[in-house]
């Protein structure tokens, strides 16, 4: 074999194929484009980038196709049938190798919530309200400093937070949550949920931006959502701390909604003999792929027909590139 080209022709396409199918980390999905003009051809070709994507990212296989953004006024080139396909296997190559990039580093992760859609219930609206939750704070005041769920007489009655981010479509790679603490007739409670579950994922209706309020709370309901990807449960610790929750791997939320269902009760208040969940602070941790990607709805109906569309804006591409 004089070249890796004559390598490929040697195996065949099929074999080759499932050759570079094993491959786990896409640096090295990167380096094979650079062996040759061939190899590189064939990785573009094959949409190895895609598969691998696809692979490590599952929620990428949600987007039923690309739609490229074009400058105003630009001329439909008038080329043949396969000069089309080369070219949109280049740009399917290129949006691939820079999502896989994201699944190789967390660098660049920020605090990403934009603002409350709504709670499951409140107990005190709206001294003790879902908004509580956005900033950190410090529970000088009780009622302002957390948000707290209605009483139950069954602690399996769950809980829910859902926020909306920044973005519609990021990497979110952690979600962190401190429970509330109180104290009350010389007892210390910390109103923690047993368990905890994210859901991530887009709204089928318009989401209010407005600050939430009780008439809003049918808005959390799961059947107005599509989820896109839905997390293990997590034990968390009955402490009164900003607690972590990695998530497996990075997941790639397609609509910017984020669910935080709090399962199990764990405090009895003695004051009325009713189990409480309180949250004090809930943060989202993510990385967005705007300008050069973002999600597009436009051809949904109500949540369903056609699919979201994964957009992609290549006049900002020399600012974003990251390689392939």
């Amino acid at each position: 074999m004089e070249n890796g080209s004559d390598l490929l022709e040697w195996l065949g396409r099929d074999t080759s194929i499932r050759v570079f199918s094993y491959l786990e980390d896409p640096a090295d999905l990167v380096r094979a484009t650079t062996v040759s003009r061939s190899w590189r051809q064939f990785v573009i070709a094959n949409g190895l980038s895609k598969s691998l994507c696809t692979k490590l990212c599952p929620d990428v296989s949600y987007f039923s196709g690309i739609k490229e953004i074009t400058p105003p006024g630009t001329v439909q080139l008038d080329e043949s049938n396969s000069t089309t396909e080369w070219r949109n296997h280049e740009r399917d190559h290129k949006i691939y190798t820079y999502i896989n990039s994201f699944l190789v580093s967390t660098e660049g992760a920020t605090s990403c919530i934009s603002h409350c859609i709504g709670a499951s219930s409140t107990d005190h609206f709206p001294q003790e309200s879902i908004e509580n939750t956005l900033e950190p704070r410090e529970e000088v005041d009780w009622n302002q400093s957390h948000w707290s769920s209605v009483g139950e007489v069954d602690p399996a009655v769950p809980e829910s937070l859902m926020y909306l981010l920044n973005y519609d479509l990021a990497f979110v790679d952690e979600i962190m949550i401190r429970p509330s603490q109180e104290f009350f007739l010389n007892e210390d409670y910390i109103y923690s949920s047993k368990f905890v579950r994210f859901k991530l994922g887009h709204s089928k209706l318009p989401i209010t931006t407005a600050v939430f309020n009780l008439q809003q709370s049918h808005q959390i309901a799961d059947e107005n959502y599509v989820w896109t990807y839905i997390s293990p449960q997590y034990p968390m610790e009955q402490e009164n701390v900003l607690q972590s929750f990695k998530l497996p791997r990075p997941v790639l939320c397609i609509g910017a909604v984020v669910k935080v269902e709090l399962l199990g009760r764990v405090v009895k208040h003695d004051f009325d003999d009713l189990f409480y969940i309180c949250i004090c602070h809930v943060q989202v941790r993510g990385r967005t792929l705007l300008p050069l990607l973002a999600a597009d709805f436009s051809e949904t109906v109500h949540g369903h027909g056609g699919g979201v569309l994964l957009k992609y804006n290549p006049m900002v591409w020399g600012r974003t590139r990251i390689g392939g």
